[in-house]
């Protein structure tokens, strides 16, 4: 069963507005304990004050949504950063991507796995060197350069990472022996874990600006250094001034062939779609070629969605009144 939440909010002059995710999927109150759904809820607020406190000074879109993707990637409760998915070979594979609405400047990384923080990496390819996308040790080597945290690997590794890992493998191994096939090159990850953890934020500031940031560990078990939509701008993050700021969460390789960022900016560019239309429009695309997860986006005027096909997804919103507002299930 497909559930949606959309949430619309109009901004008047000078307002802002700040929305983040942190992952769509089975996220239910049967999975979620009240000591999850406490910590849950403190750390999306974190992550909405960190950002209100530049929006509210006048500060920029695209200082915003780092600092909130930030909090989020320092906490093991999410899949990026510290406490990331782990591939098959046991380790870390960090990508991230950030873009700025008033130019289409953005910058992302893939497949690092010493960068405490990759969408701080992400941000300095955008403003350090005239790439978009840098991978691997190549990336590495660039934002130690730019003076970034650079942290061993097992920084980021957690038990319960590790034990997710353990059961998936042996999942895969199961269906390997019945059907005579790799299983984890083809199974939907969101099978063996009930959530797609990957964290977003999206914010227009009080001069209108709009900004996009994701981060993700990707997906448990991954095989030969996969990367998914987090870091391909377009498809897991994007930003127009004229248009919107947009971040998914979701089944990567679905999200990378629907182009789903761009293909909602792109109805409200051509057809003059609303917001909430085109991202439903776009999620039930996902949805046609089997895959789900969740959308998050703000306009220049600050309407806003947060919409999802799965069960739930850890979302949260703050504007200019200053009152965080975090929600995890489906309505």
């Amino acid at each position: 069963m497909f559930i949606f939440f959309t949430s619309v909010g109009l901004s008047e002059e000078n307002n802002f507005r700040l929305v983040i995710h942190g992952g769509a999927g089975d996220i239910t109150e049967k999975l979620i304990s009240p000591e999850q759904k406490k910590e849950h809820e403190a750390k999306l607020t974190e992550a909405l004050q960190a950002g209100y406190d530049i929006l509210s000074k006048g500060g920029d879109s695209l200082d915003a949504v780092q600092a909130a993707v930030i909090i989020m990637e320092d906490s093991p409760l999410y899949n990026a950063g510290k406490g990331s998915s782990l591939t098959v070979d046991n380790k870390v594979e960090l990508d991230a991507s950030i873009m700025d609405g008033r130019d289409h400047k953005a910058g992302a990384v893939a497949g690092v796995s010493k960068v405490k923080n990759p969408i701080m990496a992400a941000y300095k390819v955008m403003t350090k060197s005239p790439y978009v996308l840098m991978g691997g040790v190549g990336a590495e080597q660039f934002a130690a350069a730019e003076g970034l945290d650079i942290v061993d690997p097992s920084y980021f590794v957690i038990e319960s990472r590790v034990e997710q890992l353990k059961r998936v493998k042996e999942i895969s191994h199961k269906i390997d022996q019945e059907k005579g096939v790799d299983a984890a090159l083809y199974q939907d990850p969101l099978m063996y874990d009930y959530k797609y953890g990957t964290v977003g934020a999206v914010a227009v500031d009080i001069r209108g600006n709009l900004a996009a940031a994701t981060s993700t560990g990707g997906s448990t078990n991954k095989h030969y250094g996969r990367i998914g939509d987090s870091p391909i701008v377009g498809a897991g993050t994007y930003a127009d001034n004229n248009t919107i700021a947009i971040s998914t969460t979701g089944l990567g390789e679905v999200f990378i062939r629907a182009v789903a960022a761009y293909d909602v900016a792109a109805q409200m560019k051509y057809r003059d779609t609303p917001l909430a239309e085109a991202a439903m429009n776009t999620l039930n695309s996902v949805k046609d070629m089997g895959g789900s997860g969740g959308i998050i986006a703000v306009d220049n005027k600050g309407n806003f969605v947060m919409q999802f096909n799965t069960k739930g997804m850890f979302r949260g919103t703050i504007g200019s009144d200053g009152i965080p507002q975090v929600a995890m299930f489906g309505p």
